[in-house]
């Protein structure tokens, strides 16, 4: 146990009653050091008086970032440099790598017995088509492509691949691009407004270039037209508004059975419209309304479309997603029982003329 506290005895301490009479006999060093015994890890301090003041030098002025710069640099300049206790020399410590010699493959007896062989001179002088014979003939069926193992199996001659990478795969072949839509829009447009019993099929596909004027005039001629069968206006930038004139010229129309408006910007509301335009007359037989500006229809949309399409009994071909099951499942088996009565129909017609 302590018998003294800052140098004195104990003793000398147990007739203070009161703690003000005990710090005036401290000394200012003995104040000083009580003042700087603080506990760093005590939280109920603020951060401030955990640590212990160190600075004893007065301010000497507001702070001047140059002049420090400034005093710092020539105190640098003035100070020596430590004095070394040992010169530097350069040595090595510790044991050096050296990397271990590869052990020597001795050479078994089978390899002395045979050495070399008749086939080692086949083998090297093979071409790649022979290797790759080869190597399909003993099963090595990862060193091959499938082009490779194919033609090997065929007795075919091996134009491309062979055993130049690791992973063997068949030259990219280049299809040429589409040639452009040449059909003349405004002799088309004059011709089915003229109802020309020749202009039977009608192609606009990707003639992005036709105005929404146009497309409504050929919407329009297509009411009062009785000998167009297929209309093609894929990729076209067709509108809801061209969509509705298309649907009041299919509730006039008689003769047109294929109509094809993918890729194109109509809206659900007009693809409803269209549905319910060809059930009027039920003389449509494809239509196709795939990849349109709203990829989902939503199912309120869906199920009308789906009524409608019971409601229909000609339309054998329907290119659309859906997305609900009910509307899809039932879309499809209406679709397929139009088609199997189309199909009975047919052979009855074939089996009556013969």
């Amino acid at each position: 146990m302590a018998t003294k506290l800052f140098g004195k005895d104990l003793k000398q301490y147990t007739d203070l009653s009161d703690l003000d009479d005990l710090l005036s006999q401290l000394t200012e060093e003995e104040l000083e050091e009580l003042n700087n015994d603080l506990d760093p890890d005590n939280s109920l301090l603020p951060p401030s008086d955990r640590i212990k003041d160190q600075t004893t030098k007065k301010p000497t002025g507001p702070f001047d970032r140059q002049k420090l710069l400034d005093f710092l640099e020539k105190k640098g300049k003035e100070e020596k440099d430590w004095e070394q206790s040992k010169e530097f020399a350069k040595e090595t410590r510790g044991k050096v790598w050296k990397p271990k010699e590869p052990p020597k493959e001795e050479a078994s007896e089978i390899d002395d017995m045979l050495g070399d062989t008749e086939w080692d001179d086949v083998l090297n002088n093979a071409t790649e088509e022979e290797l790759v014979d080869l190597a399909a003939v003993l099963g090595f069926h990862g060193m091959l492509n499938q082009v490779q193992y194919h033609a090997s199996l065929e007795d075919k001659k091996v134009n491309a691949g062979g055993f130049k990478g690791v992973a063997q795969t068949q030259a990219l072949k280049l299809t040429p691009a589409e040639p452009p839509n040449s059909t003349d829009v405004q002799e088309s447009l004059d011709k089915l407004q003229a109802n020309d019993t020749k202009l039977t099929d009608l192609n606009l596909n990707n003639i992005r270039n036709i105005s929404v004027e146009r497309l409504i005039m050929f919407a329009e001629a297509l009411k009062t037209n009785t000998h167009l069968v297929t209309l093609s206006m894929a990729n076209t930038r067709m509108t809801d508004k061209v969509a509705k004139k298309l649907a009041e010229a299919l509730e006039e129309n008689k003769s047109l059975k294929t109509l094809n408006l993918e890729s194109n910007f109509i809206g659900g509301e007009s693809v409803v419209n269209l549905v319910e335009a060809i059930n009027k007359n039920q003389i449509l037989t494809e239509l196709r309304l795939e990849n349109q500006r709203s990829s989902v229809l939503g199912v309120k949309v869906e199920m009308k479309i789906s009524k409608l399409v019971e409601e229909n009994n000609t339309l054998i071909k329907l290119g659309i997603v859906l997305d609900i099951a009910d509307a899809r499942i039932r879309t499809q088996k209406h679709i397929q029982r139009n088609h199997d009565k189309f199909r009975r129909n047919r052979q009855g017609h074939v089996n009556a003329t013969d």
